[in-house]
């Protein structure tokens, strides 16, 4: 059963592997799920085990929900109904699907009553029925199906009308999980290994096991260790964020990112600009005043095989990006545009995160500005966005 669940699975677009579903099957194993003490088991029990073996990403959370409603559903799936209704979850359900009016009315014929009924219709039935007030179908005023009206019923599969219904299994109790989604930190990990080129530096530090059992093979048996260097992702990332002033409100999401990106890139430079870059940058804010980075220098003193990407959220008077003098701290010699084309220039790989809602961004006339200069390469920090943003950069 659980290898046709995993192909069912696998036909719902999730990228489940062989060794993830294995980790499944040792869980199973190990006890981790299984019978309870009256040797019932738990289908809420299962479903958090597996959707935590399974699923790697969040993102994936409702493909997760719809293929395993899809593959556990139907009647003949509920016959044994002690085993594959877990009757303290449908106690729960009824606190929170049911007005007092429903809870009174479900009390005349009792939950027990109604529960041991239900089995044994599903044991006495043996077609499809509809209409009617007894058997499982569609319609009617049975306890027992869909379609139709009662107040004190179980709904099995098909979509409710009345939602009346004391249990529904096969609603999903989740919300839909979107990739425009604000990001944290993991999130923000799993979306930047989109930019990643590995390769092996410094000093020998792992074993490299192929090499050391073709070795030792060629040796008679005699053992011969193989050592490599360490794996690192390759990829060099320049970083510049926007800080002060309107990204104040966007502190902490900043923050998480600077965190990921830092973990994630052994080869990371970075450095501050306030609202648009001009001719020089920081890397200390407490400190910016006082040692001050020229952008020229900046320009000349980093490959072009470095990614460029700025952070901010590009919200200013046009005028601070398109008149020299523009900057609400002092008299800039040149545009802001000028130096933003002159990065890009340098930098032929790059992209602009941009914390602010994506929403809003056609009533800021300077974030229309910015990513017409960038020629459209502006992002929204989103997952949806972020692994957009990795994929162009990446090519």
């Amino acid at each position: 059963m659980l290898i046709d669940f995993f192909y069912a699975l696998r036909a719902g677009k999730l990228p489940v592997s062989v060794r993830e579903f294995l980790t499944l099957l040792e869980a199973l194993q190990a006890g981790v799920a299984g019978p309870n003490s009256d040797d019932a088991w738990s289908m809420e029990d299962f479903y958090h085990l597996a959707r935590t073996a399974l699923v790697k990403d969040e993102k994936h959370f409702d493909k997760f929900d719809r293929a395993f409603a899809a593959y556990f559903k139907g009647v003949e799936l509920l016959t044994d109904i002690t085993k594959d209704i877990p009757a303290d979850w449908l106690r729960k359900m009824l606190e929170r699907e049911l007005t007092p009016e429903q809870k009174a009315a479900i009390e005349k014929m009792g939950w027990d009553e109604l529960m041991e009924t239900l089995k044994k219709r599903l044991e006495e039935q043996k077609e499809r029925h509809e209409g009617g007030s007894k058997w499982i179908g569609t319609g009617g005023t049975s306890p027992f199906g869909h379609g139709g009206y009662n107040p004190q019923g179980v709904r099995i599969g098909g979509a409710g009308r009345n939602k009346s219904a004391v249990k529904v299994w096969e609603q999903r109790a989740y919300r839909d999980y979107d990739d425009t989604q604000e990001l944290g930190t993991r999130n923000i990990k799993v979306a930047l290994r989109r930019l990643r080129k590995f390769a092996r530096t410094g000093s020998d530090l792992e074993l490299d096991l192929p090499d050391t059992i073709r070795s030792t093979a060629a040796n008679a048996g005699w053992l011969d260790i193989k050592m490599v260097p360490e794996r690192h992702n390759n990829v060099k990332l320049l970083l510049l964020m926007d800080v002060g002033g309107t990204m104040d409100e966007h502190i902490q999401r900043v923050e998480e990112l600077f965190s990921a990106v830092k973990s994630e890139f052994k080869h990371l430079e970075f450095y501050y600009f306030h609202n648009c870059v001009y001719d020089y940058m920081w890397k200390n804010n407490r400190r910016r005043f006082a040692e001050k980075f020229p952008t020229w220098d900046i320009i000349r003193k980093y490959n072009k095989d470095y990614k460029l990407v700025f952070v901010g959220d590009a919200t200013m008077s046009p005028y601070e990006i398109l008149q020299p003098g523009g900057s609400v701290e002092y008299n800039n010699e040149e545009a802001g545009a000028e130096w933003l084309q002159r990065l890009t220039h340098a930098f032929p790989h790059h992209a602009w995160i941009n914390p602010e809602p994506q929403g809003v961004w056609q009533y800021r006339q300077s974030i229309a500005i910015i990513d017409q200069l960038l020629g459209g390469r502006m992002f929204p920090l989103s997952l949806k966005g972020l692994e957009e943003a990795m994929r162009l950069l990446s090519k």
